[in-house]
């Protein structure tokens, strides 16, 4: 009998376990922003040009976003934000690290965002299926 009545302060103490865990993983959120650089290669932008950042920063922008929402929906659950840091946290550093690299590299290189207008106008899948003459010959 003393085993059953002791389960549930084991329960309580594992929560409180990963209660703990979890205030003192996120202390260190707010260390990430100011070391993610140490996280990333210093020299990796260095040689890319105005369109290969430009495609970089989307990338990691876009990266950012989806593992801020994983650390997000992890947090949710039952010791979630044990989940999120463990999970997560890593990978959102790196990559805050590599796109911090990637914005110094874009405002030191003086690169401007390329106008939504100059990209070529896609051409309607119909017209590029249209055949070239019914009797399948080339027209002259």
């Amino acid at each position: 009998m003393a085993a059953s009545s002791s389960s549930p302060l084991r329960g309580f103490g594992a929560v409180l376990a990963l209660l703990a865990a979890g205030v003192a993983l996120s202390g260190c959120a707010g260390m990430s922003e100011t070391i993610a650089p140490a996280f990333a290669d210093p020299a990796k932008y260095e040689l890319y040009d105005c369109r290969q950042l430009e495609g970089e920063r989307k990338t990691l922008a876009k990266r950012t976003d989806d593992l801020r929402m994983l650390m997000e929906k992890a947090e949710t659950g039952a010791g979630g934000a044990v989940v999120s840091e463990l999970a997560y946290r890593n990978d959102y550093i790196a990559v805050r690290g590599q796109a911090q690299l990637a914005e110094d590299a874009w405002r030191r290189n003086k690169c401007l965002e390329t106008p939504p207008e100059a990209t070529p106008p896609a051409t309607s899948p119909a017209a590029a299926a249209k055949p070239a003459s019914k009797s399948g010959k080339a027209a002259r």
